[in-house]
């Protein structure tokens, strides 16, 4: 059997993913790299472009998806990677401009990777994967911007979702008091696992904000959510406060005001995990290394077989998900 991939074609106009023989199909990625993926994640993102139900492939079809991937270097024509090493690749189009992590053999280019930090394994990078690389980079922001334990709560909307659940553990991890907003009731037991403080319901800022500034409530915020959400916690964040906005699971639009950046000096923070400069990218995944426990990650992974994504894309997309779906390619 040759190597295989989940690929996702269109029959008829209908967008189809299934497993398939990588033989038969041209890997269209111009790359000084050639790996073997090990492991791969399953991301909104993802699910989106395995069911069709968005349009995040622009490459042509037949496409493999997938933006994480974690591999072994089989060749390399790049002198900052030779064979055997492990690399991570996110962002950079990978699995929407270009083939992604659910191809078993992929020729990338050597300017998308990062090593793979000493100490933590390929399953455990993707249990990270770019829903924790986006996490980093947002608590990275929001301390860079003068958000501290010191200042007052810091909430965390779509909590229990990758982005958000690794936000709690981060924060929490670095000494926040941590307020996890979430649509799911039953979800309490878990987040104060990864560290939160306190629990309020996705109502609570999915009204929208009810006027331009609103009582104070928050030093900072993690969003990942968008819209009415994004809104809401604009205008109840404190002076000189920050928002990192890194998602838009809810909503792509915002209708605010200038009041909240004028009159508190709040900060709107735009993360964007695609084309992260290499040397702050290799900063967040040392950072991730040390700060997030196989333990963690343990306790928040579930591991599937390649040929599993297109069913759990289904049930993620139907928010019947907690956590991080690690992809088993070789499986």
């Amino acid at each position: 059997m040759g190597d295989r991939g989940l690929v996702v074609d269109l029959e008829n106009g209908t967008v189809v993913a299934g497993l398939r023989e990588l033989d038969s199909l041209q890997n269209p990625n111009e790359g000084d790299v050639l790996l073997r993926v090990l492991f791969s994640s399953l991301n909104y993102k993802d699910a989106l472009a395995v069911t069709g139900r968005g349009k995040i492939i622009r490459g042509a079809f037949p496409f493999v998806p997938g933006i994480d991937l974690v591999a072994e270097v089989t060749a390399s024509d790049a002198p900052s990677y030779r064979e055997g090493d492990l690399v991570i690749g996110t962002g950079w189009g990978l699995g929407e401009d270009h083939w992604g992590g659910y191809a078993q053999v992929l020729r990338v280019r050597s300017a998308w990777l990062v090593p793979l930090p000493e100490g933590l394994s390929p399953r455990d990078a993707m249990g990270i994967g770019t829903a924790g690389f986006t996490a980093m980079l947002s608590v990275m922001a929001l301390e860079e911007h003068g958000v501290s334990p010191t200042k007052g709560e810091v909430v965390v909307t779509g909590a229990t979702g990758g982005v958000g659940s690794l936000s709690v553990a981060l924060l929490a991890q670095r000494g926040f008091h941590v307020v996890a907003s979430t649509g799911k009731a039953e979800a309490g037991p878990y987040l104060q696992s990864l560290g939160a403080a306190r629990i309020i319901p996705r109502e609570d800022l999915g009204q929208g904000a009810r006027r331009p500034l609103e009582a104070t409530r928050w030093a900072g915020g993690i969003d990942s959510v968008g819209g009415a959400t994004l809104e809401a916690l604009l205008s109840q964040t404190g002076r000189h406060g920050a928002v990192a906005a890194c998602g838009l699971a809810g909503a792509a639009s915002l209708n605010t005001t200038v009041f909240p950046f004028i009159l508190r000096g709040v900060n709107l923070l735009g993360i964007d995990s695609n084309t992260c400069p290499q040397d702050r990218r290799r900063e967040a995944w040392a950072n991730l290394a040390k700060e997030l426990s196989p333990a963690l990650l343990d306790s928040i992974v579930q591991v599937v077989p390649l040929q599993a994504v297109p069913s759990w894309s289904e049930q993620l997309l139907g928010g019947k998900v907690t956590g991080r779906i690690v992809v088993d390619v070789q499986a």
